[in-house]
């Protein structure tokens, strides 16, 4: 069965979608994985990262989007035709088993969301609403990706910063979750508002089921001025204060213009600038990301 990560910052722009795209890129490309990118922001990043906007305006054009998985589930249609097999793009960036779920920028309607939770909460007087609101929290995108799951040695599922239906369902769906962070005190806020938030929907959801999604580390993305300046140092420090040194990565991504270039070109920047210091790092994570993954699977062989 595939790993399922979801990267998430309460926090916007701190590099988040460039996380996973680059990520996923790098195990695909360098390491043979068989990886889908599932995009559930509505500002359709990773999507526009890995295709251009005239591929995705004709994939749209065909429903061919998360946002038609999205309907068929909080309005089923019996009459419907596409499984998500049909919507899955293969080998993104000419990259064998590099796979995307392309977003939308209309995924769901929160109206007709409510409106059929509250009608089933009715159907239904022994479950409050709250209670039918977080089972439908909690299989919303792991119903979506569950056809496929066994397909892919990992489903990253980049995430809409803030806290809205599909980022709860996505981390509910997940193994483990990655939160990239620039060494700046709002992402450090970020940081904190994630984790009580986490805590929190592991409260709401112990009695349905136990969520079983962790941290599997923090990613810094460094913003002008890096490492080098004093005031940057401490924030780093601040938020290494508060985890282990098993739930950092060593390697950072520093901050280099040819991963600003690569967006233009709708590619990721380490298949459109190989070669740059950017590149290079992404290529050092993702070693690191697969040493922590497999920690984490002897972990649990170890506990079951």
């Amino acid at each position: 069965m595939g790993t399922i990560i979801s990267t998430v910052n309460m926090k916007g722009g701190v590099g988040k979608t460039t996380l996973t795209v680059n990520l996923a890129t790098c195990l695909a490309k360098r390491h043979n994985k068989r990886v889908l990118v599932l995009d559930l922001d509505s500002q359709i990043s990773a999507t526009l990262s890995l295709v251009s906007p005239h591929d995705f305006a004709k994939l749209r054009k065909k429903k061919h989007t998360l946002s038609y998985l999205l309907d068929n589930v909080i309005n089923p249609n019996p009459w419907s035709k596409l499984e998500i097999q049909d919507i899955i793009v293969p080998n993104i960036c000419e990259i064998d088993g590099l796979e995307l779920l392309p977003g939308d920028i209309e995924l769901y309607d929160e109206y007709r969301v409510s409106e059929m939770l509250h009608q089933q909460a009715v159907e239904n007087d022994e479950q409050e609403f709250q209670k039918v609101w977080d089972n439908f929290e909690r299989i919303l995108i792991k119903q979506i990706i569950e056809p496929v799951i066994d397909q892919y040695d990992f489903i990253i599922l980049d995430c809409a910063p803030g806290y809205n239906l599909l980022t709860r369902s996505g981390i509910a769906a997940s193994n483990y979750y990655l939160l990239p962070a620039r060494p700046e005190p709002l992402s450090l806020v970020g940081i904190q508002l994630l984790e009580r938030r986490i805590a929190k929907l592991r409260e709401s959801h112990k009695n349905i089921q136990p969520l079983d999604v962790n941290l599997l580390g923090i990613v810094f993305i460094l913003s002008a001025g890096g490492l080098m300046g004093r005031y940057y140092k401490q924030v780093m420090k601040r938020v290494k204060d508060d985890f282990y040194p098993e739930q950092l990565f060593e390697q950072s991504i520093p901050m280099d213009v040819n991963v600003a270039k690569a967006v233009d070109l709708f590619t990721p920047v380490t298949l459109a600038m190989p070669n740059s210091g950017g590149s290079k790092a992404f290529m050092k994570l993702s070693d690191e990301f697969l040493a922590k993954a497999l920690v984490k699977e002897q972990e649990l062989v170890a506990v079951t």
